[in-house]
């Protein structure tokens, strides 16, 4: 029997779509995922689409779902999370609130039945078959070793931060209410069946997460139930609400999701900053008072203009600089992602190993999708004129266990250097392999110093 992927396309206002369009053949599909790159788990996650053809026609702008008919990959997404892992996840010490949520859809608004303290899966399962309710389980990649697997290379892939949660929804019951989120979401079903309906989004790329009235929505655009094995992309700003169908068993899926706060607007807020502080340093246009009482105005045209030049004059210099824009997204990234994944006691990840870089030693970077280079002011020095550094944050010594956890404690790792480094950084940086030699910098004991640095952190191989 054919697979099917289906485009999500947009439908009229008066009849959900089914959306059909790619078939391909069993065969095509993939039993499980390639973890041999980002690129590669990406691109078996959504065959049969190809990913030029996601982000050229779905990526920010429709839906996608692809409905599969493979039993091995079924059962592959089914080992992912099931029902029954909640009892040994249980008694590793789950609470309300932190790890999980139980709540029902009642009558358009979202009721949530958390208890007190740790949750017991003798309870968790008295309110699921009693109460109709679903258990919503938070960051399952904490704790299951392929979803770490899965959502680390994504972390990789899209550059950002990787989410998840599990949704175990009892037959015949909705979980929430019609909403939107402020995220990409990309549905995996694991276990039985799940009814889903998608709308128009009132605030398209939304920025925010908002519930909606049901009598506010119009009718679904699109309107299909996925089973085991399918997946279901949106963009953020979909509203959409999903209920299992009565008469079946349980339903579980994971919403995996990612791109929060990862807008041009957000990136330019976060680089505008640092801009305006190395400017001023420059120019005493910037540094001169404001006009008496400006504070005190409604409204001032002069103020616009003023302002207005102000920017221009900071676009030009961007555009005309050659240095890294100093930049807390990147630092913010590589301190709450997961670490790479490993089996064993990871002891790759803070022991270095094979030989130690020598002056004439040939080297590369490892890791280094785990890794961003930034520049800022000396956190070490307490006066007023901080001298600029070049850090090098990295995430092999991440907590696995606080990811994507809000309110978790996390700390930086990382190197920092003189800015006077960065050319040879650079070099290091955009070569598949380079002689210690050949690097920028004036002395060969500042070359060996930089690779031995670099390599004490693990970040770095002799070849």
């Amino acid at each position: 029997m054919p697979k099917k992927a289906k485009p999500a396309g947009r439908g009229k206002e008066e009849e959900p779509v089914p959306c059909k369009q790619v078939k391909v053949e069993i065969a095509a599909l993939p039993s499980a995922l390639n973890f041999d790159s980002p690129t590669e788990l990406f691109e078996s996650l959504i065959s049969p689409i190809n990913t030029e053809t996601f982000f050229k026609e779905f990526w920010e702008q429709k839906p996608l779902l692809i409905q599969r008919d493979d039993p091995a990959l079924a059962t592959y997404y089914g080992s992912l999370f099931r029902l029954t892992d909640l009892k040994s996840l249980c008694s590793q010490g789950m609470y309300y609130g932190r790890d999980v949520n139980v709540c029902r859809c009642v009558n358009g608004k979202k009721k949530v039945l958390n208890k007190d303290g740790k949750a017991h899966f003798l309870q968790l399962r008295k309110d699921f078959d009693q109460k109709r309710a679903t258990i919503q389980f938070h960051q399952p990649q904490r704790f299951k070793d392929e979803l770490w697997r899965i959502q680390e290379k994504l972390e990789c892939y899209f550059g950002s931060l990787v989410g998840s949660n599990v949704y175990i929804t009892p037959s015949g019951s909705q979980g929430l209410p019609p909403h939107y989120d402020d995220i990409e979401v990309f549905i995996l079903q694991l276990e039985g069946e799940k009814h889903w309906r998608l709308y128009h989004p009132t605030v398209p790329l939304a920025r925010e997460y908002s519930v909606e009235a049901e009598d506010k929505i119009g009718k679904p655009t699109h309107d299909f139930t996925m089973k085991p094995g399918d997946l279901l992309y949106f963009p953020r700003g979909t509203i959409h609400q999903a209920d299992t169908p009565p008469g079946l068993a349980h339903s579980t899926h994971v919403t995996i999701s990612t791109y929060q706060n990862s807008s041009w607007g957000d990136f330019l807020l976060d680089s505008i900053s640092g801009l305006v502080f190395d400017t001023a340093k420059e120019d005493i246009e910037l540094r001169a008072g404001l006009p008496r009482q400006l504070l005190l105005q409604v409204e001032s045209t002069t103020v616009k203009r003023k302002l207005g030049g102000f920017l221009r004059m900071l676009a030009d210099r961007l555009e005309g600089t050659k240095e890294l824009l100093s930049s807390d997204m990147k630092k913010d990234f590589v301190m709450n992602r997961l670490p790479p994944y490993h089996e064993g006691d990871g002891a790759e990840l803070s022991t270095p190993g094979g030989s130690l870089p020598r002056l004439d030693s040939t080297v590369k970077l490892q890791f280094k999708e785990h890794m961003v280079l930034t520049v800022g002011p000396d956190q070490d020095q307490s006066d007023e004129k901080q001298e600029k550094m070049v850090y090098l944050y990295h995430s092999l010594r991440n907590s696995r266990g606080t990811h994507m956890m809000g309110n978790e404690e996390t700390e930086s790792h990382g190197l920092r250097f003189p800015l006077s480094h960065m050319d040879a950084l650079k070099q290091i940086w955009n070569s598949t392999a380079i002689s210690v030699r050949d690097l920028k910098l004036p002395t060969d004991e500042e070359k060996e110093n930089l690779a031995l640095s670099l390599w004490t952190e693990c970040l770095l191989q002799v070849i």
